[in-house]
């Protein structure tokens, strides 16, 4: 029994090396540059939810917010919602949406060129007439759900952010 309980130990131990040696991580864990220690966050709407998600996210992984234009800088742009048909009622009333979240972003370290990224983000949106009300708040809460998503998705690209070497 012991030798058994030793291999599977061996076993656990072997697996966990190999997945941690791959770049294997849990959803949401992000590695950061150390040149994004402390990042300057700006945009076109500083009070509106996206930049609160993703002001919350930085300093979920202790990225520093400063006001200093030598430190790297994320600047949002305008995000939008656009909807387009996807299908018809037989009365000719439209039943069913997809809805396009779309955001574009900069990233800008040192002298570099600002690195630029778009997001957009689609879901389905089935429009019943019948439930007007309870469509309203379905459709604010997967709008908020979509800014989270494209939060994550910018966190993402940030830590993916390819930085020179200043020596060069």
């Amino acid at each position: 029994m012991r030798v058994t309980q030793r291999l599977l130990t061996a076993f656990l131990a072997l697996s966990l090396t190999l997945l941690s040696g791959c770049g294997f991580r849990l959803q949401g864990q992000y590695l950061f540059p150390d040149e994004l220690a402390q990042i300057r966050l700006t945009s076109s709407d500083q009070y509106g939810e996206l930049h609160r998600m993703v002001q919350e996210r930085l300093r979920l992984y202790n990225i520093q917010l400063v006001n200093d234009p030598e430190v790297p800088q994320l600047r949002l742009g305008d995000d939008r919602l656009e909807r387009a048909t996807l299908s018809l009622f037989p009365s000719g009333q439209v039943a069913e949406y997809e809805l396009i979240y779309a955001v574009s972003f900069f990233v800008t370290v040192g002298e570099q060129e600002p690195q630029p990224f778009d997001i957009e983000i689609r879901r389905d949106y089935l429009d019943d007439p019948r439930t007007a009300l309870a469509k309203n708040r379905e459709l604010e809460l997967l709008l908020s759900e979509m800014r989270e998503q494209a939060a994550d998705r910018i966190l993402r690209a940030l830590a993916a952010t390819q930085i020179a070497d200043s020596d060069a």
